[in-house]
């Protein structure tokens, strides 16, 4: 089971991450482009995820993953029920979300020190 601790130092391990309070959520980012948020009782994660993808993810498991509130419809974002997701799952996710804000070099570079290639 995650938390906002887990989020925070996964958050924070990731180059260029800054980290944010906004209108009582916990935001990370790179620059001006937030890829992470926590809400204040740390019972929701909002994240990056392409939008095209979101209604499956959700669908595939409606009691962890949720659309996002109606402001956020247009960016690329959804919500998860943090304490319903594992440590590793939420490791993932953040590292999916940060890796559609900076650029495909930064990226390319961080995902080979995890041992992760394109293959």
């Amino acid at each position: 089971m995650a938390d906002g601790e887990d989020v925070r130092r996964i958050a924070m391990s990731l180059p260029r991450t800054s980290e944010h309070l906004a209108r009582d959520n916990t935001k990370y980012r790179i620059g001006r482009i937030v890829y992470a948020a926590v809400s204040p009782d740390e019972e929701r994660l909002g994240f990056g995820f392409p939008k095209e993808e979101r209604a499956a993810l959700v669908a595939s498991e409606p009691d962890k993953f949720m659309m996002p509130l109606k402001r956020d419809e247009r960016y690329n974002w959804v919500r998860a029920r943090l304490p319903e997701l594992e440590v590793q799952e939420l490791r993932e996710l953040l590292i999916d979300a940060w890796c559609m804000c900076v650029s495909k070099k930064t990226a390319a570079a961080y995902l080979e020190t995890l041992g992760v290639t394109d293959s």
